[in-house]
């Protein structure tokens, strides 16, 4: 039964409306109410919270100019990495997503999905200034490195062999470093890491010093 002169709680977006129905399904006293306006399932509740996590200023990383979500995008709706990062596989760098890129998806999505802030910066900022998207860089090995991703692409090595599982993670970050072997770490893209894996690798992959180093 509803609480007496319990307060009703009011939608105040598509969003709001989800986790208020959330709410209620957790405890059917809840009195909540939902303007027709704001009655609509798009943008979904997965897309409002993974939007929501991915500019969160107390999770680890920085936040990106686009609050982008990659478990909402390759995990959700398993999108190849190499999608949006195109070139991947033939290039030394990795590719990054470029306006066009994403707009060719979202210019096919609902208006009503530009409730959620970031694809109104998309479209807004970067779509109609025609600006190109600033990336935060995460990832980045010296410059006395040599590392081309097309070389372990074609080994057959997947992304999240280096990446980690980026399908799980609304905001990457890198990983703290904690594991060490004979003076170097291992467990992230450094040194010892990488050497443990070519090591490893069933290629037998080069652990010649100037295989790596300049």
């Amino acid at each position: 039964m509803p609480l007496a002169n319990a307060e009703v709680l009011v939608a105040g977006s598509v969003c709001e409306a989800h986790e208020l129905r959330f709410e209620q399904e957790q405890d059917p006293r809840l009195q909540i109410e939902i303007p027709p306006e704001f009655a609509g399932k798009w943008p979904s509740r997965a897309a409002c919270l993974s939007a929501k996590a991915a500019w969160d200023l107390e999770a680890p990383g920085p936040n990106q100019p686009i609050p982008f979500s990659h478990k909402h995008h390759s995990g959700a709706f398993a999108i190849d990495c190499q999608y949006c990062h195109s070139g991947t596989s033939v290039s030394a760098a990795a590719g990054m997503p470029s306006v066009e890129v994403c707009m060719g998806c979202h210019s096919q999505l609902p208006k009503e999905y530009d409730e959620i802030e970031g694809i109104r910066i998309l479209k807004q900022d970067y779509w109609e200034q025609k600006r190109p998207i600033e990336w935060e860089q995460l990832h980045r090995v010296p410059e006395y490195v040599q590392f081309r991703h097309n070389r372990h692409a074609a080994a057959g090595l997947l992304c999240q062999d280096c990446h980690g599982p980026v399908e799980t993670m609304d905001k990457l970050y890198l990983v703290p470093q904690t594991n060490w072997a004979y003076g170097v770490p291992y467990q992230k893209l450094e040194m010892g890491w990488c050497v443990n894996c070519h090591k490893a690798n069933s290629n037998q992959a080069s652990i010649d010093c100037l295989k790596c180093h300049y």
